[in-house]
């Protein structure tokens, strides 16, 4: 059980979700009892421990495949009596498991060290998110210039992509000083599975970032994925404010808000 735990702050350390999944009630003739414990990645693959093996177990590494993917925690209950009936087992008795997700900080990924990337690094910190900054102007992509990101990536944001893992749990704000930046980086963030990606600027210069990536094969699909302008609406003038205007967005996306 100790291992467990350990390989589970392990994986939330690294930023990896996982899911711990516990026997919380038996009865009859099960095999294994309550209190027994085992560790599953994003794939459904065991990592550690054991509920007791077979059909049940695989049913259960599915279900914590499903609890990482949409964050929310289940209880299962397997009657463990009667194959032709469907039941995942025969030795007669019943199981009951809680399935919980164990998913680290979401990622927040600013792309831009300017006023407002300055700005949204700090209040993403402040709101508990882990932070990566970039920025192709190396010298502003610093912890001296942009002080309170976990993870500072300069250079083109394309070429950086390797040491930062895109999941569903990471969120872009792409706050960039022109939309050339953007559309030479969409396309890469648009065949990751990340949650949310928002695009600063004008009406105007997201229907020309638009119109070249278009022009590249990027689907219409795909574009609806992006939120441009960024943020809501809420009459922001400073960086500051325009910060708070993305960061509402993005945890109302978190959250499942409307």
């Amino acid at each position: 059980m100790i291992r467990i735990f350990e390989r589970a702050s392990e994986y939330v350390k690294r930023g990896e979700p996982c899911a711990l999944v516990t026997v919380v009630r038996t009865s009859g003739s099960v095999p294994r009892h309550a209190g027994a414990k085992m560790l599953v990645d994003t794939q459904g693959t065991l990592l550690e421990g054991t509920i007791g093996g077979g059909e049940m177990e695989s049913r259960a590494l599915q279900l914590a495949r499903q609890a990482i993917a949409d964050g929310q925690p289940r209880t299962a209950t397997y009657h463990l009596a009667d194959l032709q009936r469907g039941d995942p087992g025969v030795c007669g008795g019943t199981v009951e498991v809680f399935i919980e997700p164990l998913l680290p900080a979401p990622t927040l990924l600013v792309v831009g060290a300017g006023h407002v990337g300055r700005a949204l690094v700090h209040l993403a910190k402040w709101c508990g998110f882990r932070v990566a900054l970039n920025d192709d102007r190396a010298e502003l992509c610093t912890p001296e210039q942009c002080p309170g990101a976990d993870l500072y990536l300069p250079g083109p944001l394309a070429e950086q992509l390797d040491h930062l893992p895109l999941t569903a749990h990471t969120f872009v704000a792409m706050v960039t000083r022109g939309y050339p930046i953007d559309v030479a980086a969409l396309p890469h963030l648009l065949r990751s599975p990340v949650r949310y990606i928002g695009v600063i600027g004008s009406a105007r210069r997201w229907a020309v970032a638009a119109d070249a990536l278009r022009a590249q094969g990027i689907s219409e699909s795909d574009l609806q994925r992006v939120h441009a302008p960024i943020g809501i609406e809420i009459h922001a003038e400073t960086p500051e404010e325009i910060a708070v205007s993305i960061m509402a967005q993005i945890i109302q996306v978190w959250r499942a808000g409307r």
